[in-house]
C-alpha cells in the first residue's frame, strides 16, 4: 500500500506495513510465519520454525560483539482481529487499510494489530540492518498470544544462548515493565433446549452498541462497560415486566477484549413492542448515568426481525442465561495491597455464543495471586454446576515477578536517563505477557518489557503513535549498543 513508507525509521514502518498486509489473526499466523522464515533465508540468518509456526532467527553480534551475552528479542504476530458493525473486512484474505491521523497509523474500521505487529517489525528492521551495533541477537516470533499464549507455551527453547530476555508488547513509552499476572481462559457451555414459538408472537432483535471495550487486563481498572453484562441486565428487567421467549444471545469476539457489542433475539406478543421499546430505552437510560463519566455513546435499539422465527429457548434455558451472566464475575475483583493503582484479580466476560446445542461464554480471568486466580475460576465452575453448564479452564499461564537485582533493569534505566534526561517508569501489569512462560522454561533469565505508545488495543479504535515509535526504535539502537 505504500502509506507508511515515506516515514523512514530504518524501515521500522515499511516492515509494519508489510505485517499488516498479510493476514494474521489468532490461528491464521502461517502466511506471516513464513514471511518471517523466507526474510531469514534470504539474510542468510540462522532460522527455525516449529510446527505451531513460530519462529526463531539468529543474528551474529556486529564487530566489537562477537563475544558478547546473547539478547532474546520477543514478541508475538498474532493479532485480536475486530471491527466496526457495518464495516466489510474479511481478515482472513484482506489487507488491513492503513491510514495516517496527525501523529497516529489506523486501520479504517478495523484493529490495527500494533499489539503486537510492531514488534515484529522492531525485530526485522534490526535483523536486517547493517549499521546498528549491537550483541548476538536472537529473535522469537510466537503465535497465538491473544488467545491462551499456545505458540510460547509450546515453543522448544533448546537453541536459545541467552539469559536477557526483551519483550517487546508494552504499550506505553517510558514504561519498562518488570512483573505481570498470570491467567486462565473459564469456558463455560451451558446446555440449551428449544421448542416452538408461539404463533401468535413476533420476533425482534435487542441490540447494545457504541461501548469502548478495551483490553480485558490493562484497561479492565477504567471500569468501562462490557455489552454482555448489560445485555444480562437488560434481559433480567424485561423479564421482571413482562413476557418473552427468548431466540438467541451474542456478544463479542474475544475473551481478552472488553464486550462492545451484543444482541438478543426475543419473541413477544406483537401489542407489546411499544412497551417492549420502551423498557429499552429506558434502560439505555438507566445505563447512561451510570456510565456517565467511562461511557458516552451506549446505544441500544429494539427493531423486528425480517427472517422468519419458528423455534425459542424454553423458559428455563432462557433463565440460566440471565442466572449466568448476572452472576459471572467480571471486572476487577482484588486491587493489589503493596502498588498503589494496580488491579490483583479480575475477570472479563469476553465472548457469548449462541450454537446448535449450547450457549458458549468464554471468561478470561486474571490474577497475580495464583490463589485469588483459582478462586475466581472456582466461583466460576460453582455457578455453572448450579445452571446444569460443563465449565472447562483452559490456557493457564504463570505471571511474571519482579526481579529486583535485574541487571537488565539497571542498564535499559541509565540508558533511558542518558537518552531523555528523565527516570522511566518502573512498572507491573494486569495483563499477560509471555515473560512468565520463557522464565519458567530458562533458569536464570533477566527479564524487561517495553514498547511505543498505542491506545485502546483489540479495538477498532487501536492507534499507534508515530513519534513514539521513532523515538522506542532509537533508543532500542542505543540499549543494544550498551550490551557488550
Amino acid at each position: 500500500m505504500n502509506v507508511l513508507n515515506h516515514l523512514g525509521c530504518d524501515k521500522v514502518f515499511y516492515y509494519f506495513e508489510t505485517i499488516c498486509d498479510i493476514p494474521h489473526g489468532s490461528f491464521h499466523e502461517k502466511a506471516l510465519s513464513d514471511y518471517i522464515v523466507s526474510f531469514a533465508k534470504e539474510r542468510g540468518l540462522y532460522c527455525r520454525q516449529d510446527e505451531r509456526y513460530n519462529v526463531l532467527i539468529k543474528k551474529p553480534g556486529t564487530a566489537g560483539y562477537e563475544a558478547s551475552p546473547a539478547l532474546i528479542i520477543q514478541g508475538h504476530i498474532d493479532m485480536v482481529c475486530d471491527k466496526n458493525v457495518g464495516t466489510e473486512h474479511d481478515f482472513l484474505t484482506e489487507p488491513l487499510k492503513l491510514y495516517i491521523d496527525g501523529d497516529y497509523i489506523k486501520a479504517r474500521g478495523t484493529t490495527l494489530g500494533a499489539d503486537n505487529g510492531i514488534a515484529a517489525a522492531y525485530m526485522l528492521a534490526l535483523l536486517d540492518a547493517q549499521d546498528i551495533e549491537h550483541p548476538p541477537i536472537e529473535c522469537v516470533f510466537t503465535v497465538e498470544e491473544e488467545i491462551g499464549m499456545g505458540g510460547a507455551t509450546d515453543f522448544d527453547v533448546f537453541d536459545l544462548e541467552g539469559k536477557r530476555f526483551l519483550n517487546m508488547d508494552t504499550e506505553e513509552e517510558g514504561h519498562l515493565m518488570v512483573s505481570c499476572c498470570g491467567g486462565r481462559r473459564m469456558r463455560v457451555y451451558l446446555p440449551l433446549e428449544r421448542e416452538a414459538k408461539q404463533a401468535d408472537e413476533k420476533a425482534f432483535v435487542i441490540r447494545i452498541r457504541g461501548l469502548k471495550g478495551g483490553h480485558s487486563g490493562a484497561d479492565i481498572h477504567l471500569q468501562r462497560a462490557s455489552a454482555n453484562v448489560l445485555l444480562g441486565r437488560l434481559l433480567l428487567e424485561l423479564r421482571e415486566k413482562m413476557d418473552y421467549a427468548l431466540v438467541r444471545a451474542d456478544g463479542g469476539n474475544m475473551d481478552n477484549a472488553i464486550c462492545r457489542e451484543a444482541e438478543a433475539v426475543i419473541c413477544i406478543d406483537p401489542a407489546k413492542e411499544a412497551e417492549g421499546a420502551a423498557l429499552v430505552a429506558e434502560l439505555q437510560k438507566v445505563f447512561w448515568d451510570e456510565y456517565k463519566d467511562r461511557e458516552s455513546d451506549i446505544m441500544m435499539t429494539m427493531e423486528a426481525v425480517e427472517e422468519e422465527t419458528t423455534e425459542v429457548l424454553t423458559a428455563e434455558t432462557r433463565d440460566n442465561i440471565i442466572a449466568m451472566l448476572q452472576l459471572l464475575p467480571y471486572g476487577v475483583q482484588t486491587m493489589d495491597a503493596n502498588m498503589e493503582g494496580l488491579v490483583e484479580s479480575s475477570s472479563n466476560i469476553g465472548i457469548l455464543k449462541t450454537n446448535e446445542d449450547h450457549i458458549y461464554i468464554d471468561n478470561a480471568v486474571r490474577g497475580s495471586v495464583e490463589t485469588r486466580k483459582d478462586a475466581i475460576c472456582k466461583k466460576i465452575e460453582v455457578l455453572g454446576e448450579l445452571c446444569g453448564a460443563k465449565v472447562v479452564g483452559v490456557n493457564d499461564y504463570p505471571g511474571w515477578q519482579f526481579n529486583p537485582d535485574s541487571e537488565l533493569l539497571r542498564i535499559f534505566k541509565d540508558a533511558w536517563v542518558e537518552k531523555f534526561g528523565v527516570e522511566p517508569k518502573v512498572v507491573a501489569i494486569h495483563a499477560g505477557l509471555e515473560c512468565g512462560l520463557f522464565a519458567q522454561k530458562i533458569p536464570g533469565l533477566d527479564l524487561i518489557s517495553l514498547g511505543p505508545d498505542m491506545h485502546d488495543v483489540h479495538t477498532p479504535d487501536e492507534r499507534l503513535s508515530i513519534s513514539s515509535t521513532i523515538r522506542v526504535w532509537d533508543y532500542l539502537k542505543l540499549v543494544l549498543k550498551k550490551l557488550k
